[in-house]
């Protein structure tokens, strides 16, 4: 998760050519920006010199292959074998986002169990498989577990990107406030060509919004997020929104448009809904409406019964029709689950109807909803500014 990740994987290629283990995880970390056809030639180079090398370089290299197609089941079930043969092995664990990416709730499970094997088989020593685990204790909702774990592994490599970025998950449910935010920087100071270097900004981000330092998060959205990071930047900006606060530099709406009609724009769901809170930040509510049709009449479960109710609720919200979007959002209970991503970033599903609730004249209703936040986080002017009509 360092800046040093690229420079050294492209000086591994440029020494050894022919290593087919280092090329496969050069294309693992830039294959977002490879045209399909040099994608293929570099992986299909890549694959015949690993099996030269051996069987777990192949087996890793073919796990690059089918994660970079985006085939992520078909990358879970390959693991769940690799790591039959090749137990806690650490290169592997590059590729363990494929169990939760496929949006599969029992994929989801066995690979938090897969986990929970591998990491016990090497026991506290491994700081990559306590990283591991820590993330998927954070994904359970074990925060304090979540954060006993990070911590450890932090103290085996202070530098284990894994490791601090389920820590910023567990302080985010704590509501741990500033302290948190002084430790993120820290940690990002180290190394400022770091991977995580947006994405723990924007964790950041959201704990100056739990404690009400709201400029703090508009600095963090504009100085660390980049153009492409339109989810990210379209979360922060809609729970500023929420709570009545001027957002950060938006989106620009056509550019939303282009991703959303670009052939990946509706491949995963988690990537749909984050490009419809864009739109919901510029008020786009015929865009939403149109994009709650197409999910409506998509075959995919995930996306007809859960994505659409979400996208319609956004319209209604823009629309200034709270109540609409209350008795939308209330009857989804659980499957909201289902739209993907992290608790962290679901939340903003819960933080949405709290806020119709309370437009639409029901604070009991909203103040039940936010009960666990406002009663177990240390800050959350956030969550009472929610509970505020405005």
């Amino acid at each position: 998760m360092s800046g040093q990740t690229l420079p050294l994987l492209r000086s591994w290629v440029g020494e050894e050519p022919g290593c087919g283990l280092a090329r496969g995880l050069l294309t693992l970390a830039t294959s977002e920006r490879m045209s399909d056809t040099v994608l293929k030639q570099q992986l299909v180079t890549a694959h015949r010199d690993a099996q030269a090398a051996g069987e777990r370089e192949a087996s890793l290299v073919y796990g690059v292959f089918l994660h970079t197609h985006r085939q992520y089941r078909l990358t879970a079930d390959h693991l769940v074998a690799h790591f039959d043969r090749w137990p806690a092995d650490e290169v592997a664990t590059l590729m363990l986002d494929a169990f939760s990416a496929g949006g599969d709730a029992t994929y989801r499970a066995h690979g938090e169990t897969l986990v929970e094997q591998q990491a016990a088989l090497t026991g506290p020593d491994s700081w990559v498989w306590t990283s591991c685990l820590a993330a998927v204790r954070a994904e359970q909702g074990r925060v304090r577990e979540t954060h006993r774990l990070a911590e450890h592994a932090l103290s085996r490599n202070p530098r284990s990107g894994v490791a601090v970025h389920a820590l910023a998950h567990a302080e985010h449910e704590f509501g741990a406030g500033p302290p948190s935010t002084r430790k993120l920087d820290d940690w990002l100071a180290q190394d400022t060509r770091a991977v995580q270097l947006g994405h723990l900004n924007w964790h950041a981000a959201l704990q100056s919004i739990a404690c009400g330092d709201f400029a703090d998060a508009r600095r963090r959205a504009d100085t660390a997020l980049r153009h492409e990071d339109v989810g990210m930047r379209a979360a922060t900006n809609w729970r500023l929104m929420l709570v009545g606060q001027e957002p950060a530099r938006r989106s620009d709406l056509n550019h939303v448009r282009e991703l959303l009609a670009a052939p990946g724009g509706m491949a995963e769901v988690f990537h749909t809904f984050n490009l419809a809170l864009a739109l919901a930040v510029e008020a786009a509510t015929e865009d939403l409406e149109q994009l709650a049709g197409r999910a409506a009449a998509d075959p995919r479960p995930d996306y007809h019964d859960v994505l659409a109710p979400v996208v319609r609720a956004l319209a209604h919200i823009t629309a200034g029709r709270p109540r609409a979007a209350a008795d939308t959002l209330a009857t989804l209970g659980e499957k909201s689950e289902r739209i993907g991503g992290v608790r962290v970033e679901r939340e903003i599903i819960q933080d949405t109807l709290a806020r119709a609730l309370i437009d639409a004249g029901n604070p009991a209703r909203a103040a039940a909803l936010l009960h666990h936040r406002t009663t177990t986080r240390h800050h959350h002017t956030y969550e009472n500014l929610l509970l505020t009509p405005h």
